[in-house]
This record gives C-alpha cells, sequence and structure tokens, in this order.
C-alpha cells in the first residue's frame, strides 16, 4: 500500500578528490552541476530531473554512500512517516531545513542493514535543464557525455534483508517486485520499488553495510553503447558490459568513478504494478539473473564494494 514516498530523490556520496570526480559525473556521464556549499559539497542532476539536484559529493579519506534519500508528497507525509519509523523502532535524527542547500526538513533512519536513508518533501524545483516547461524542444543541444537523463537507484550490500522489507514494505510503502532465494526459501535480494519501476532501491545479503552503485537511467540500447565507447575513450575502470539484466532485463554497462565508487547506466527494464507478484529467481542462477548473456558473476561484481 502507498504511504507517500514518491521516488528517489538523491545520494550523498564520499569522493576521494572532488575536482576529478565533478569531471567524470560532468563530462562523462552528462550530469550538470547546479551548486557547492560552504562545506565544500557539489551539487549535480540529470537533465530531465525536476528537482535542483539528485547527486551530492562530499570529498572524504574513503569512498561510499553517507545516505540515500527519497522525496514525500507533503510535509504533513513526512510526519506521518517518521512516526512510523519511531513506531518500528528505527534510529531517526531530524534534519533542518537548509542543511543540504535548497531543501527543506529531512528525517534521517538507519535501515536494519545499517544504511542511513532519509526522507523529505520539499526541495528547490529548477525544471528540467536546457528546455522550457512551455512547447519543449526534445532535448538540450548543449548535453554531453553520457546524457544520463535520471538518477535511478541504489544496490546496497547488508545484513538483515526481511526486516528491512518489512520496513520498506509496512512503513514507507514499497513492493517487492523481484527476489533470488536460496533453495532454502531465504531471500538473499530484494528489489523495491514504490513506483512502476522495475526497482528504486534493491538489497543484497552481506556481513556488514556496504554501497554497491548508484544507477543514472539513459533513453535506449544505443546509447548504453555509446556509454560503452566513452568509457573507453576516457580509459574510466570498467567493471563489465555492455550486457542485459535477467533481474529486471534492463541493458546495462557498470564502472567506476576515479574515488572506486561503482555506477551504472541502463536502459529498458520491465515494470511493476501493486497486483503483480514478484518476480522469482533462483540463487542457483544468480549469474544468469545478474549478468543474462555471460550467465557468470565476475569477483568485481560480487567483491569490489565502498
Amino acid at each position: 500500500m502507498r504511504k507517500g514516498v514518491m521516488r528517489p530523490g538523491h545520494v550523498q556520496l564520499r569522493v576521494l578528490d572532488i575536482d576529478a570526480a565533478v569531471k567524470h559525473y560532468t563530462e562523462l556521464m552528462g550530469l550538470i552541476e547546479m551548486d557547492r556549499d560552504p562545506q565544500g559539497r557539489v551539487y549535480l542532476k540529470a537533465w530531465t530531473e525536476v528537482d535542483k539536484y539528485s547527486l551530492v559529493l562530499r570529498a572524504a579519506e574513503e569512498p561510499g554512500m553517507d545516505f540515500m534519500g527519497f522525496k514525500c508528497i507533503s510535509e504533513e507525509v513526512l510526519d506521518n512517516l517518521r512516526a512510523g519509523l519511531v513506531a518500528f523502532g528505527c534510529e531517526v535524527e531530524d534534519i533542518p531545513a537548509g542543511d543540504l542547500q535548497d531543501c527543506g526538513r529531512r528525517v534521517r533512519f538507519v535501515a536494519p542493514t545499517g544504511h542511513n536513508f532519509e526522507l523529505f518533501a520539499s526541495k528547490k524545483q529548477t525544471g528540467k535543464w536546457g528546455v522550457n516547461n512551455r512547447n519543449p524542444e526534445a532535448w538540450p543541444r548543449e548535453l554531453g557525455g553520457m546524457r544520463a537523463t535520471r538518477f535511478d537507484h541504489c544496490l546496497l550490500y547488508g545484513p538483515n534483508l526481511a526486516e528491512t522489507y518489512e520496513l520498506f514494505r509496512d512503513v514507507l510503502g514499497f513492493d517487492l517486485a523481484e527476489q533470488v532465494l536460496t533453495p532454502e526459501g531465504k531471500r538473499v535480494a530484494q528489489f523495491l520499488t514504490v513506483s512502476t519501476k522495475a526497482h528504486d532501491v534493491a538489497f543484497i545479503e552481506h556481513p556488514e553495510p556496504k554501497f554497491h552503485h548508484a544507477s543514472f537511467y539513459l533513453d535506449n540500447w544505443t546509447d548504453v553503447l555509446r556509454a560503452a565507447d566513452l568509457i573507453s575513450m576516457t580509459d574510466t575502470s570498467i567493471d563489465i558490459g555492455p550486457t542485459r539484466h535477467g533481474l529486471t532485463h534492463g541493458q546495462t554497462i557498470y564502472f567506476f568513478d576515479p574515488s572506486g565508487n561503482r555506477n551504472e547506466v541502463f536502459a529498458g527494464g520491465d515494470y511493476h504494478y501493486p497486483d503483480h507478484e514478484p518476480v522469482t529467481w533462483d540463487a542457483e542462477s544468480l549469474g544468469k539473473a545478474i549478468f543474462y548473456h555471460d550467465r557468470v558473476l565476475n569477483e568485481r561484481f560480487l567483491t569490489v564494494l565502498t
């Protein structure tokens, strides 16, 4: 049952060299730098997004994810969800408006996996970049790099997947779109959606909380192939692809930013409505589920985490 969470709103990543990171996310991926704050954080967005930013970069001594945020439909919903988080037993922190540039108050909580998430309802809207909201052209001519269209989801590794699913389902209103089960019926991977997308956040069983990747959407398979060309042209470290997923059936390529954070760009993929049953993959078919063409998992995909 939907609870008023709309979509992924932003993710804050730690990077080792802020200038190298900004170059990677703007010149290679095609995101647009929108702002910087007194803390030195850099705010970026993909061109179709109406909110001011969806990616925040913070200079740090080790890479990884600080938090992932979801946008709610109203401040009243935010209050209701906060109460639900407390009743569930989550550790909750209230962050005042303005802590992130042009963003309203946020409610941060720790999921059973150990990852930090947050909810917010207000953020300055700047509209789609490079096109008007009235009689808009098809796309901005100034776009460069991979021309990513939106921040789509994160994949996270961590423990306590069953409890995390209960939290996202019962408190936040997410559906289970796809899952991977062991022969004993234990869920070791779960793809959760609060929209009609194949997933808005996903989790894979792991002993400690880690960041696997942040994903950005492209228009089509040709754009994924073009992204692969750009990765080679810039000597960017690649993980795997271009290929197709079995899970979600998206067309994908994985690579790394200069700090070692994994990125994905993808196109296509399945859709999900609340009356759909979860798609289930058997754990012994995990290779085909992740990399449909190769049907085997590469070591980097499983072990390189930040």
